[in-house]
């Protein structure tokens, strides 16, 4: 114990306070700092990284589980009724008729050399249209002249269904690549512009003037305010060009075409193959889903934001 001198400095007083901590006590602070300093081998936020990204895992999971629900009871509803003879395989086949007529074209190869040549007659297509459709777009929606000039005739011929335009184009350029080219490009052109048209003239004035008050002007201002602005646009634009370059790529190949999956549905309604049939259609759906998800893959990168208010 110690001892403390009284204001007179005569009588001494015994402290009720020891000097030193008996053994066992411990100080909160320091017991902190101590499991603090005893946890510093290891990172302080991977369990909580850790739990996070379980639970993504998780919500994908789920995610995918729901969305794939409603196509896996239709297969379910499909083979039920197969099996029952509620559904004439002669008008509809089974689910293991198709599949084997899958397994087939895939073996033989059949498939694949009618699928390269849909792929890269919709690939050229789109990239001529659609890069027509955007550039047409920015311009109409920047410049008021270009808008004059461009905007009531684009507006007029998207009205003209491509279906009638094919005719024409076989008369025009014959019965090759250019006329199916042209009819998927045109099909893909009027949805990205009118979409990309709409985004740019849609931006907000008051992003304008804040972007003019950091001194950007002319190209620098078009290309840090108003297409980041108009990219919502442009993805939904790019989704319907996506689908209607498709639609477009069955109205061509349909039309005299040797070669294609439109040649080969031909072929397969002539010999009455409704298996052959069931499978093309099958590969367009897959097709229109692989392309939505590249698009929803593009609105991850380019619009971050937009996930993360999903998940807020």
């Amino acid at each position: 114990m110690s001892t403390a001198l009284t204001r007179s400095g005569r009588e001494p007083v015994r402290s009720d306070e020891p000097d030193v901590e008996p053994a066992g006590t411990t100080d909160p602070a320091r017991t902190g700092s101590a499991d603090s300093s005893e946890s510093a081998g290891r990172p302080a936020g991977s369990t909580v990284g850790a739990t996070r990204r379980r639970s993504a895992s998780s919500a994908r999971t789920r995610d995918v589980a729901v969305r794939a629900s409603v196509p896996l009871l239709l297969v379910a509803a499909w083979a039920v009724g197969s099996a029952s003879g509620a559904i004439d395989p002669l008008v509809f086949p089974a689910p293991w008729q198709v599949w084997d007529a899958f397994v087939e074209l895939v073996r033989t190869g059949v498939l694949w050399d009618n699928l390269s040549v849909s792929l890269v007659r919709v690939t050229v297509g789109f990239a001529i249209g659609g890069t027509l459709g955007i550039v047409l777009g920015v311009t109409a929606g920047l410049f008021r002249l270009g808008d004059q000039l461009l905007d009531p005739t684009l507006q007029m011929l998207r009205t003209i269904p491509f279906l009638a335009v094919a005719p024409l184009l076989i008369i025009w350029f014959g019965i090759g690549e250019l006329p199916k080219v042209v009819i998927i490009a045109t099909a893909a052109l009027f949805p990205l512009y009118l979409n990309t048209h709409s985004g740019v003239r849609g931006v907000d004035r008051r992003v304008l003037e804040a972007g003019r008050v950091f001194g950007l002007r002319g190209l620098r201002l078009v290309r840090h305010v108003i297409l980041p602005e108009s990219i919502p646009s442009i993805l939904v634009g790019l989704r319907v060009s996506l689908s209607v370059s498709l639609l477009a790529l069955i109205v061509a190949e349909l039309t005299n075409a040797p070669r294609g999956l439109g040649a080969l549905m031909t072929s397969a309604q002539q010999y009455f193959q409704t298996d052959v049939l069931v499978v093309i259609i099958a590969v367009y759906a897959l097709w229109g889903l692989s392309v939505d998800l590249v698009v929803r893959g593009l609105e991850r990168v380019l619009l971050p934001f937009t996930r993360n208010r999903r998940r807020a």
